[in-house]
């Protein structure tokens, strides 16, 4: 086998880890839970019980959501991806099956409403306070990887400012900006200032470590003929020049990625005021 195959095979391997494949529930917890919802505190511990594990199986994704007070659970529409609600899978930190039978969603905003086909318990509110300051302590439950002990997982990090995201139509969404562990799986899940339990944001991004051409360039390497072991890749420079590249200095470019930037600690969550103006717009069609 050719050198470089050796190496993308170790690539491939690396990035099965995070795939959002389905795992079967393991007999008990991974870690120990006690500990962790004592960190929480004891407002925070309760809120635990309000967050879900989301997926579309069907397109291969999986993130994390949350129940609010009045019944509906929330995540990101592209949790959801192409699912209808009857194909979605949501699993409660108790392991019960919850089964759907409505989405509402918006692609602007990221977010998606989700109607249960029975009453559950527990719920969380949203924040009254509308921003808060930069530096206040945050914290968020969810499913990063796909993780499926009986409780989902506690990251923590602190508010380091806001943005508006540019959206199709010049349309602007809010956004906080956390310098904090946010994951692939983390999306969905709600943003609590810390050691409370009022949501003031839903998690939504992780910063991601390489440029995009790397990432253009591994998923055209999934193709089935998309350039690996061609010579058709090639780099352009400040000054607009363009290089080949050989097969292996592309693989060779992205494990220096690998081994220069693997610890990312930003993410980016949706402001509350983004999801209270959703659910207005879209009162109507809410139970």
């Amino acid at each position: 086998m050719h050198p470089s195959k050796w190496v993308l095979v170790f690539i491939l391997a690396a990035f099965s880890v995070v795939s959002a494949e389905a795992q079967a529930v393991p007999d008990n917890a991974s870690v120990a839970a006690g500990p962790v919802l004592d960190a929480a505190g004891p407002r925070q511990r309760v809120a635990i019980r309000s967050v879900y594990l989301v997926s579309c199986a069907k397109d291969n994704i999986a993130g994390t959501g949350f129940l609010l007070s009045n019944g509906l659970i929330v995540t990101n529409h592209h949790v959801i991806g192409t699912c209808e609600a009857s194909e979605l899978l949501v699993i409660s930190s108790s392991s019960k099956r919850v089964t759907v039978t409505q989405r509402i969603f918006d692609e602007d905003r990221d977010l998606a409403l989700l109607k249960p086909s029975e009453k559950l318990s527990g719920g969380l509110e949203l924040a009254a306070v509308a921003d808060p300051l930069p530096g206040t302590a945050v914290s968020t439950w969810g499913y990063p990887f796909l993780y499926n002990g009986y409780y989902p997982l506690l990251s923590v990090g602190y508010i380091a400012g806001y943005r508006d995201e540019l959206r199709p139509g010049s349309k602007k969404v809010k956004r906080i900006i956390v310098n904090g562990a946010f994951n692939h799986g983390n999306s969905g899940g709600p943003l609590l200032i810390a050691q409370d339990n009022k949501v003031i944001g839903v998690v939504v991004a992780t910063y991601h470590f390489f440029p995009e051409y790397v990432d253009t360039t591994i998923k055209t390497m999934k193709e089935p003929h998309g350039g690996i072991f061609t010579g058709a890749f090639s780099v352009t420079d400040a000054n607009g020049k363009r290089t080949s590249l050989s097969d292996q200095q592309v693989v060779g470019i992205i494990l220096e990625q690998f081994y220069e930037k693997t610890q990312v600690m930003i993410g980016e969550a949706i402001s509350a005021s983004e999801l209270r103006h959703f659910m207005a717009e879209r009162k109507k069609e809410l139970p």
